[in-house]
């Protein structure tokens, strides 16, 4: 008993120094389908705070292809993929997920997971697996998403791999460091987009260097699949990249709208991540029916709707970057869907959430450590469901809210 109160007086005391520090996050219910106008205790809020680029998530032909796979496979998968739990669903969605990476990655094969959390760590952990203990270096970006600090930290734990980071927007030292590796597995892991700066990350650079100095370069385009690209594809068609050498991570709960996350690779590199991958290996199976619902999410993406949401979804980042301008807060340059506005402190992003609250605008404060100390600030996220008017009429309020913090100040 003793020392179930022990830990116990740990957690209190550690929530209460989250409070000190203004760190502590709190949960929010949602009251309607994810769109850019939801209820949240009971009140009408305009949304410019979720990853659905696209405004697929609510889309009735994948209501519609949601109820026909449940009809067609039932709730549940019942097992791993390896055991009984692989569908007809999830082999045809496979194919369909290599097929978008075909021009990019030869002999394409992809390998569907029920989060990118998951695919991420199967991805960095069984490719660290390649070599043998202590051989391999794995060279991260410095803004990675928690996701891939999590897999290449499990990977250095489980294989001895040396890790390095470095900053993506300045490759020298990272060719510098690569130059001098003498291990036989190297292996360079970057988010596509940022998602919490919205910048780009320079693929062709970085494939360069992979081919120069005989590295693999994983890419995990969660911000960029179903965004960038004509056909929305991702990273690798905007950049017009070709290699065996990548490593391709989509994500399928954002643009996409709906939920998982698929690796693309060369089919040798997905088969050994069959073979070795913890995660896909004992992770039971993500429902049928959810890849019988994503087969009609990529048709939507491809196709002339998918096209069409693009060109919206580009549209209001022109004007958000055109009209939006603050005397004091930041503006990151981002031709994304994401448009941070750096406010510094915590006590200031979470004054600045509170007064937009209040305005009828769900944009959260973000806080260490997503960002860096002293970073805090809004992510704000464009929707193709936004209208022009939306995201004017943010512009306004924002400035209004500037004027007045300032003010106070």
């Amino acid at each position: 008993m003793s020392k179930l109160f022990t830990a116990r007086n740990m957690a209190e005391h550690q929530i209460a120094d989250l409070d000190t520090q203004l760190l502590r996050r709190k949960l929010r219910t949602n009251e309607s389908p994810c769109d850019t106008k939801v209820y949240v205790d009971q009140r009408e809020l305009k949304a410019f705070c979720s990853n659905d680029y696209l405004g697929l998530a609510n889309h009735p032909e994948l209501i519609a292809a949601l109820a026909e796979g449940g009809k067609l496979y039932g709730v549940g998968s019942g097992a791993s993929h390896l055991i009984s739990g692989h569908s007809i669903a999830h082999d045809l969605l496979e194919k369909k997920l290599a097929a978008c990476e075909s021009k990019h990655i030869p002999n394409a094969r992809a390998l569907f997971f029920s989060t990118g959390y998951l695919a991420n760590i199967n991805a960095i952990t069984g490719l660290a697996r390649l070599a043998e203990q202590g051989k391999a270096s794995i060279y991260s970006a410095k803004l990675n998403h928690a996701s891939l600090i999590d897999g290449v930290r499990l990977a250095s734990a489980q294989t001895k791999a040396k890790v390095a980071l470095f900053d993506h927007q300045n490759l020298d030292s990272l060719e510098e460091s690569l130059k001098q590796d003498t291990h036989p597995l190297k292996l360079i892991v970057v988010d596509g987009v940022f998602s919490m700066d919205g910048d780009i990350a320079p693929v062709e650079k970085l494939l360069h260097l992979a081919e120069q100095y005989d590295a693999l370069l994983m890419v995990d385009d969660a911000h960029g699949f179903g965004v960038l690209g004509e056909q929305g594809h991702g990273i690798l068609e905007q950049a017009g990249v070709h290699s065996e050498r990548i490593i391709y991570v989509g994500t399928l709960g954002k643009a996409a709208g709906v939920s998982g996350a698929f690796i693309c690779a060369t089919e040798f590199f997905i088969e050994w991540l069959i073979q070795k991958g913890r995660p896909y290996i004992y992770s039971t199976a993500t429902p049928p029916a959810i890849a019988h619902t994503l087969l009609s999410s990529l048709k939507l993406i491809e196709g002339a709707e998918g096209i069409a949401r693009r060109k919206q979804l580009n549209e209001l980042i022109q004007i958000w970057r055109d009209e939006m301008t603050f005397s004091g807060w930041k503006k990151t340059p981002s031709s994304t869907p994401i448009q941070p506005v750096i406010l510094g402190s915590n006590a200031n992003a979470l004054a600045v959430a509170k007064l937009l609250d209040e305005a009828g605008y769900w944009i959260p404060a973000i806080r260490p450590p997503t960002v860096p100390v002293g970073s805090s600030r809004l992510r704000i996220t464009f929707s193709a469901n936004h209208t022009v008017d939306d995201v004017r009429e943010l512009i306004q309020v924002l400035k209004i809210i500037e004027q007045t913090v300032e003010s106070n100040s």
